[in-house]
């Protein structure tokens, strides 16, 4: 039986009734329209746009495909991916937004403006802190042995090394801001 539901099924919900059968459930699911669904970026919060970008494109590698800026919100955006192909890297602010639409995995940075200039302020990742249900991204290697000792030459700090805890085929790095990069080997087939 499911902890916390007298009949034992979680709730399922359709048009605002609970669907008790575990049968009606997979026919709705079976029977909804296909649709394409993918992950589309991960949005984090950073204090300083220069120090993140510089780890997120120098030592990680990714590219800068658009960034905008909220005036009013007192806020700016930058959003990243991995292999954005030059002409979309180059293109008009309307094919970068076609791009993005359509994209997978990409990381949107939101800097909220004056948080770099506050010694004292400072986000995390970290998932011992009260009030944060953030948790990581992961990145896909080719050889995470030799990714781990690049990000150890370029002075990335590490959370968990291959070498520390139960997992010996995981890492996780942290950002300027202190969010975890889970970093796995990317599997043969």
């Amino acid at each position: 039986m499911a902890a916390g539901y007298s009949d034992g099924i979680p709730p399922c919900w359709n048009e605002g009734r609970r669907i008790r059968n575990p049968k009606t459930l997979l026919k709705m699911v079976l029977e909804r329209p296909p649709q394409t669904v993918a992950l589309n970026h991960i949005c984090i919060r950073v204090k300083d746009p220069v120090k993140s970008l510089a780890f997120y494109r120098d030592i990680l590698g990714m590219t800068v495909l658009d960034e905008s800026t909220s005036v009013a919100g007192k806020f700016t955006n930058y959003f990243l991916g991995f292999n954005v192909p030059k002409e979309i890297e180059n293109g008009t602010s309307e094919q970068k937004a076609l791009y993005r639409s359509h994209a997978v995995g990409l990381i949107e940075l939101t800097h909220n403006h004056g948080t770099e200039a506050d010694p004292e302020f400072q986000y995390t990742g970290h998932k011992n802190q009260p009030g944060n249900g953030y948790a990581h991204i992961c990145l896909t290697v080719d050889d995470i042995e030799a990714y781990s000792e690049y990000c150890d030459a370029a002075g990335v700090p590490f959370r968990k090394r291959l070498t520390e805890g139960v997992m010996r085929n995981i890492a996780f790095i942290l950002d300027p801001d202190g969010y975890s990069v889970e970093l796995i080997q990317r599997r043969k087939a």
